[in-house]
C-alpha cells in the first residue's frame, strides 16, 4: 500500500481535524501534532463556571478551601498552596506554563503536584470539560448491565443502595409547613416543649409505674420496632431539612444493612460548603427531631396512662433518651463528634488522635520532644476517646443488666417468637458496640496474618525471590553480581505496618534501608517548631528510601508513614555495608553512591529518590567557574540546568545586574521549560562550583513528574457526611 493511500479516509480527515498543513512527509506532521494535542503538559486546564469556592480559616491555623461541583455534589479539600495553583487554571496557561510558575516559587524540581491536581480535578468533572471514563465505557459496551442489575450487585458487595438527587421529598415538606420549626419562636417553644417531655420522662421513671416488660412482650415489640424506624425517619428528615434551610442539596439517600439490622442515612457532604457553627446546627438537627419525639412519647404516657400501649410507649421513650445520649456522645463517630469536630475546627479529629495516641504519643515522652498545642489536643482526646470506650461498654453491660434485664429474661422464656424479636432488638440497638468489636477483632486479625506472614517469609524461598527481584530492579543495585545480591536477598526481613504508622522519623539515626513490597508511603517533612508538616513524596510498590542516610550516617531527613496497609522488606545496616563494603564483590558502587548523597543535599533535588538521583547524575556533571567567568549568555540557545552547590552568581539583563544566587539556588531553566533563548547572562561572582544538567535529563525529569498521575490525599475531602 502506497503512503498516498494510507493517508486517505480517516487519515486524510485527521489530518484535516488538526489543523495540519500538507507537507512532504504528513504523516510525520499528523502524529507530531496528535502528540501534542496529547501531551497534558500542553494541556490549558480551565475551571467550570459553576464552581462554587468557600475558604476557611479556622482560629488555631491550618486554613483550607473547599470547592463544589455543583452537578455531581462532589467536594474537595485543597489546602492554600493548591489552592493558588487552581486559581491559575483560566485556560490562558498550559500546564508546562503553571509548571514553571509553581517551579519559580518553590525552587524545586519536583512538578508532579500540578499534574496530580490538574487529574484530579478532571475525573471530578471540576474543569470545563467533561471527565469520560473508558475503561468504564468499554466493560459496558463489552457486556451491558442495566441500572437495576448493577445496584443489584452493588448491594450485594456493600449490603447498601443509594439513590441520588433525593432531596425532592424534604424540599417539598420545607416548603409545606416544616419551614415554621426553624423559626427562633418555634424553636423556642419545640425546646420548652422537649424539656417537658425529659422532665415527665423521669417523673415516670422514678414512680416505676411502668415495667419494661409487659404482658403482650411480641405484640409489644411490634409496635415498638415500627415506632423505632419512625424516630429514624424523623432523625434523618432532621438531618435532611437542616440542609434544605441552609440552601444546600442532598447527594443522596440510602438504604443498607447495618451489622444485621435495615438502617436509613442522609449523605449531606454538601454542608462541607457551610460556615462552622452551621454545620453544628445540621448535625443537631437530627437529635433535635428525636428530642420531639421523645418528649411526644412522654406526653403520650403522662396522658393516658391506663392506655393498652402506655407501656410500650414508655420503652420507645426510654430507647429514644438512650439513643439520643450515645448519639450526642462526642467520643463516638455520631453527631456529637462532629459537632465537637466542628467547634474545635479540627477535620478527622478521631482518626488523627487515635494515629497520634498509637503511633507518636510515646516516642515524644520517650524522646521528650516537645509537643504542639495541636499535639496535646490530639492527645487528650485519644486518651479520653479510649478511656470513654471502656467506661462505656462497661456502663453499658450494667445499665442494660439493671434496667431491662428482667425483659430481656421474660422475652428469651416466653417462647421462639420472642426470643427472635430480641435477637433483632439486640442486633439493632447495638450495632456500634458490634461494630467496634468486629474493628478489634480485624486489628488483631491483621496482627496474627502479618505474624504468620513474616513466618512464612523465613519458611518459602519464592519470598525471597521476590525481595530480590524488587531489589535488583533498582537502579542503585544494576551492577551488583547475582552472588551478592542473593547474599543481600537471603537476609532481608519483611514488615508490615498500619495506617498512619511511622516507618523512620525525621531527625532519627538511619539503621535500614526499606524497599516497598506492599501499599502506598508519604514521605513527610515536618517542622517541629511550628508543628505543621507537608508531603513532599508519594511512594509506591518496588521504591525504595533510606540508602543516602546508611551512607552519610546522617539523621533522616523526613518522616515516612504509611498511607494504608503496607508490606516492607528491611534491609539492616550490617547487611548493607557489607554489600557496599570494599571487601565484597560490587565496591564500584560506592563512589557512586557518595556523589548521590553529595547531590541530594542541594534543594532542587533533595526531594528525590536515589533511581531519580541516579538518572540526574547521568546526565549531568559538577562543573567549577573562577570569579568572572561567564557560566550563560544572554541570546544563546539553551543548553542545560545549573544547580548551585557553593559560591555565588549574578544574573544580568541587558548588561544590568538584577539579583544574585547563592548556595542552594538555580539557574537556566526558563530556557529548557520554554525552548527560548537565554533571556540573561549568568557570571560567578566568588569560585562556584555547580551541578550542570543537560537538556535530556532535565526533560526526563519533567516528564517523569507528567507521567506518575498519583493523586495525594490532601486534595480530599476531609470527610464524607452520613447521618
Amino acid at each position: 500500500m502506497s503512503a498516498t493511500r494510507a493517508r486517505t479516509g480517516v487519515w486524510e480527515a485527521l489530518d484535516r481535524r488538526l489543523g495540519g498543513e500538507r507537507t512532504d512527509d504528513r504523516s510525520l506532521d499528523l502524529w507530531e501534532r496528535l502528540e501534542e494535542r496529547v501531551d497534558p503538559a500542553e494541556f490549558h486546564p480551565k475551571l467550570a463556571g459553576d464552581i462554587e469556592i468557600k475558604e476557611f480559616s479556622p482560629r488555631r491555623g491550618n486554613d483550607y478551601v473547599v470547592i463544589r461541583n455543583p452537578r455531581d455534589l462532589n467536594h474537595l479539600l485543597l489546602q492554600p498552596e493548591d489552592y493558588d495553583l487552581m486559581k491559575m487554571m483560566d485556560g490562558t496557561r498550559s500546564v508546562k506554563e503553571m509548571v514553571f510558575e509553581r517551579f519559580q516559587e518553590q525552587g524545586e524540581v519536583e512538578l508532579s503536584s500540578v499534574i496530580d491536581l490538574v487529574h484530579l480535578l478532571y475525573i471530578d468533572n471540576f474543569l470545563d470539560r467533561t471527565y469520560v471514563d473508558l475503561d468504564k465505557a468499554v466493560r459496558r459496551a463489552i457486556k451491558p448491565v442495566s441500572t437495576a442489575r448493577e445496584k443489584a450487585r452493588g448491594f450485594a458487595k456493600t449490603l447498601t443502595v443509594e439513590w441520588k438527587n433525593a432531596d425532592r421529598l424534604p424540599r417539598w415538606l420545607y416548603r409545606h409547613g416544616f419551614d415554621w420549626f426553624y423559626k427562633r419562636w418555634v424553636v423556642a417553644l419545640c425546646l420548652v416543649f422537649s424539656l417537658a417531655g425529659l422532665v415527665l420522662f423521669v417523673r415516670e421513671a422514678r414512680s416505676h409505674s411502668f415495667p419494661l416488660a409487659g404482658r403482650s412482650l411480641a405484640l409489644g415489640f411490634l409496635v415498638l420496632f415500627v415506632l423505632d424506624y419512625f424516630w429514624v425517619f424523623a432523625h434523618e428528615l432532621g438531618h435532611a431539612l437542616a440542609v434544605v434551610h441552609y440552601g444546600r442539596r442532598i447527594k443522596s439517600v440510602g438504604f443498607q444493612i447495618y451489622f444485621g439490622a435495615p438502617a436509613f442515612f442522609v449523605e449531606s457532604s454538601d454542608v462541607l460548603m457551610l460556615d462552622p457553627h452551621q454545620r453544628m446546627l445540621s448535625s443537631f438537627a437530627g437529635p433535635y427531631a428525636q428530642m420531639l419525639v421523645a418528649a411526644a412519647s412522654s406526653f403520650i404516657v403522662w396522658a393516658f396512662p391506663g392506655w393498652i400501649l402506655a407501656p410500650t410507649f414508655y420503652k420507645y421513650a426510654v430507647l429514644n433518651y438512650l439513643v439520643l445520649m450515645l448519639n450526642l456522645m462526642p467520643m463516638l463517630e455520631l453527631d456529637g463528634y462532629f459537632i465537637l469536630s466542628d467547634i474545635l475546627q479540627m477535620p478527622e479529629l478521631r482518626t488523627k488522635s487515635l494515629e497520634f495516641v498509637r503511633h507518636d504519643l510515646l516516642f515524644k515522652l520517650r524522646t521528650r520532644e516537645r509537643f504542639s498545642r495541636g499535639e496535646v489536643g490530639l492527645a487528650l482526646y485519644g486518651i479520653l476517646g479510649v478511656l470513654f470506650t471502656i467506661g462505656f461498654l462497661f456502663w453499658h453491660y450494667i445499665y442494660w443488666k439493671s434496667i431491662f434485664g428482667a425483659f430481656v429474661s421474660r422475652m428469651w422464656n416466653s417462647g421462639t417468637i420472642t426470643r427472635i424479636l430480641l435477637i433483632a432488638l439486640g442486633v439493632f440497638l447495638v450495632g456500634p458496640v458490634v461494630r467496634a468489636g468486629f474493628k478489634v477483632l480485624r486489628s488483631v486479625g491483621r496482627r496474627v496474618l502479618a505474624a504468620w506472614v513474616r513466618i512464612r517469609f523465613r519458611l518459602e524461598q519464592k519470598w525471597r525471590v521476590e525481595a530480590a527481584e524488587l531489589i535488583d530492579a533498582l537502579p542503585l543495585f544494576r551492577e551488583v553480581p547475582a552472588d551478592a545480591l542473593n547474599d543481600l536477598a537471603g537476609r532481608v526481613h519483611l514488615r508490615s505496618f498500619s495506617a498512619g504508622q511511622p516507618i523512620v522519623r525525621q531527625g532519627d539515626r538511619a539503621t535500614a534501608f526499606w524497599v516497598i513490597r506492599k501499599g502506598t508511603l508519604e514521605v513527610v517533612e515536618e517542622n517541629h517548631d511550628t508543628g505543621e508538616s507537608r508531603v513532599i513524596r508519594t511512594l509506591e510498590r518496588g521504591e525504595s528510601f533510606g540508602e543516602l542516610g546508611l551512607i552519610e550516617g546522617t539523621p533522616r531527613t523526613a518522616t515516612v508513614r504509611s498511607v494504608g496497609e503496607s508490606q516492607l522488606f528491611e534491609v539492616e545496616k550490617g547487611t548493607f555495608d557489607r554489600l557496599l563494603a570494599d571487601t565484597v564483590e560490587a565496591p564500584q558502587l560506592s563512589p557512586t553512591l557518595h556523589q548521590l548523597a553529595e547531590l541530594g543535599e542541594l534543594p532542587s533535588f533533595a526531594h528525590l529518590g536515589a533511581d531519580q538521583l541516579l538518572d540526574v547524575l547521568a546526565h549531568g556533571e559538577w562543573v567549577n567557574l573562577a570569579p568572572g567567568e561567564v557560566l550563560m549568555e544572554q541570546g544563546q540557545p539553551g543548553e542545560a540546568f545549573y544547580a548551585i552547590g557553593a559560591g555565588q552568581v549574578e544574573v544580568l539583563v541587558d548588561g544590568e545586574p538584577v539579583r544574585t544566587v547563592g548556595r542552594g539556588g538555580y539557574v537556566g531553566e526558563l530556557a529548557l521549560l520554554f525552548d527560548m533563548p537565554r533571556t540573561a547572562t549568568v557570571r560567578a561572582v566568588t569560585p562556584v562550583r555547580a551541578f550542570r544538567l543537560d537538556r535530556e535529563g532535565f526533560d526526563r525529569l519533567v516528564a517523569d513528574a507528567f507521567r506518575k498521575e498519583k493523586l495525594r490525599p490532601a486534595a480530599e475531602v476531609d470527610r464524607t457526611l452520613r447521618h
